[in-house]
């Protein structure tokens, strides 16, 4: 049973039925490029796209026998094609079938993440939009520092999500590659020409070397990307998991009407999907270690990368591609509390203004030491003591008294002033 955000798109990609279909594939273009070189009668090479196929099953039990699963697959397709059979495999090696199938794996892969990143892009503009105005207390250190607004905090997201869409292209680019050059890389039994062919013929480019397999390097930066984006995931999580805590109560996720969030307290409503998706961005990065250790091999090969890879190739794509779609579903049916943000914003009964005081009293000739030494031992008076406001304190100093006009003071405790940029920022993203 796939899971309720693990699209059967993206599990198809990494099943083992398609898996096989881009080892057919390849191998039957290779059969293509040799007939066109004349090295392979044409009749066989149609008999061969006309009959060859691959019985899961059966390349199953031929692999019990062998030990070797390119060479169960092409005994079961040899069984096919029949007399054609010696055409297939010519002058090649299994990692020229595997490496490139697993390149056309890896951008299938990620233009299906590239629609859903499309995707959520759109919820987060769209949310970023509807409360470009909405204040907010903006907070350092997890405290409060100015206000700012909710809308700002998911452009902020749909910025960084847009560079990794925007990056997706290069890294594309990068695994999008194939390798039909022989056993060591060299093309001795194999023509430059029969690699070319076939790389045209998937969508591919030739790699300009190879060894016995692609450079892992590649593969690597395809699972950097697929964690990076888990990390920028797990960021955005992580924020709504502090904005939904019981104290701040800003946003929450949307709660289904039998959904319970606690055997043992009924009252209990939790961050969920967020939490799920920081801990999944974590196995993400676990991924990315076994990747960059595959890099170095022996000599020209060894298979010690393939073992890892038939593990964090698929979990990584199926991951990055459940993590996107279970985050935008969390961001398209949030519960936003504007007015319990207002309430938060005013708890510290006016210190988020400190700045403009200070800046205030530095624009009337004070010392600027002075002045923070004042606007400082008031603001500690309103942490020590919740029934002080920081207006109220501030009214009273003398040089206040002396350098303010009335209702100077007052006109620095504006909310407005905060958002007053607001619009020239959304303006930058042509919104």
């Amino acid at each position: 049973m796939i899971p309720r955000y693990c699209t059967p798109e993206m599990s198809e990609i990494w099943s083992d039925r398609h898996r096989l279909e881009l080892w057919l594939r390849v191998e039957i273009a290779i059969c293509e490029a040799w007939g066109g070189l004349c090295r392979i009668p044409s009749e066989a090479v149609a008999r061969i796209r006309e009959k060859a196929s691959v019985d899961i099953d059966r390349m199953r039990v031929l692999e019990e026998e062998t030990r070797h699963d390119v060479v169960a697959f092409l005994q079961a397709v040899s069984e096919t094609v029949g007399d054609d059979s010696p055409c297939l495999h010519l002058g090649v090696t299994s990692s020229d079938i595997v490496d490139t199938a697993l390149s056309m794996m890896m951008t299938e892969s990620l233009d299906l993440i590239s629609g859903r990143l499309a995707r959520l892009l759109e919820t987060l503009k769209e949310i970023a939009l509807e409360h470009r105005k909405t204040l907010i207390a903006g907070r350092t250190h997890g405290v409060h520092g100015e206000p700012t607004s909710f809308g700002l905090k998911l452009l902020m997201w749909y910025d960084e999500m847009k560079r990794h869409a925007e990056h997706l292209p290069s890294v594309r680019k990068e695994v999008a590659v194939g390798k039909i050059s022989g056993a060591v890389g060299t093309y001795a039994t194999v023509e430059p020409a029969v690699e070319l062919s076939v790389c045209r013929a998937l969508g591919l480019e030739p790699a300009p070397i190879s060894t016995q397999i692609l450079q892992r390097e590649r593969h690597c930066r395809y699972i950097f990307f697929l964690s990076l984006l888990g990390c920028s995931i797990e960021k955005m999580a992580t924020e709504l998991r502090h904005l939904q805590r019981t104290e701040v109560l800003e946003t929450m996720e949307g709660f289904g009407k039998r959904q319970t969030g606690s055997s043992a307290m009924p009252h209990k409503k939790n961050p969920v999907s967020a939490e799920n998706l920081c801990g999944l961005s974590r196995v993400l990065r676990g991924n990315l270690t076994a990747a960059m250790e595959n890099i170095a091999l022996w000599h020209e090969r060894d298979i010690s990368h393939s073992s890892a890879e038939r593990i964090i190739m698929p979990d990584s794509s199926i991951l990055a591609d459940y993590m996107l779609n279970r985050l935008t579903a969390v961001l398209g049916s949030l519960d936003i509390f504007p007015e319990r943000m207002k309430e938060n914003l005013e708890l510290t009964r006016g210190l988020v203004f400190s700045q403009r005081v200070l800046l205030a009293l530095i624009d009337r000739g004070m010392e600027r030491d002075a002045a923070y030494r004042i606007v400082q031992s008031n603001a500690k008076k309103v942490w020590a003591d919740r029934k002080l406001h920081f207006y109220d304190l501030m009214k009273d100093e003398d040089v206040v008294i002396r350098s303010f006009k009335e209702g100077e003071l007052a006109a620095l405790f504006d909310y407005d002033y905060y958002l007053r940029h607001v619009d020239e920022i959304f303006a930058r993203f042509g919104l």
